[in-house]
């Protein structure tokens, strides 16, 4: 079933009100997702790649036009310690924010977290230098 036929099929704002059982398959690496295994009723992302399609203007109301592929660009920690990832939309840009899932890959996760301190704004071996200039001894202790 195609978006277009799930307009026709449900009431405006139907998603926001009933679980999403649909299974369907990622766009971005091709598997099989489950809504079984996500820990809610409402699974919007792959838990192998963590992408996911832009459909939605806000949550649930599935009134977005662009159905571009959201990509997981950034990790985040909610005001009680639960963690969400930030998705950009390949095609027009929108960024949103989903909470994730108990199934969600642990090492995707962990990667998109550690990419800012993988991959700093400047060069490591400056950071010597750096903490010389901000008045300390310069050496990593």
């Amino acid at each position: 079933m195609n978006r277009e036929n799930k307009r026709k099929s449900f009431e405006k704002g139907y998603y926001k009100t009933h679980a999403c059982s649909e299974v369907f398959t990622c766009k971005n690496c091709g598997r099989i997702v489950v809504p079984e295994g996500a820990g809610s009723t409402h699974r919007n992302h792959c838990p192998n790649c963590l992408c996911s399609l832009h459909v939605d203007e806000g949550p649930g109301d599935r009134a977005s036009a662009c159905g571009g592929l959201m990509e997981p660009v950034a990790v985040w920690v909610r005001k009680g310690g639960e963690w969400a990832i930030v998705h950009r939309c390949r095609r027009c840009g929108k960024m949103d924010s989903n909470r994730i899932a108990a199934d969600d890959n642990p090492m995707k996760l962990m990667s998109i977290a550690m990419k800012p301190l993988c991959e700093p704004p400047f060069p490591l071996d400056r950071i010597r230098e750096m903490t010389a200039q901000m008045g300390g001894d310069g050496i990593m202790k």
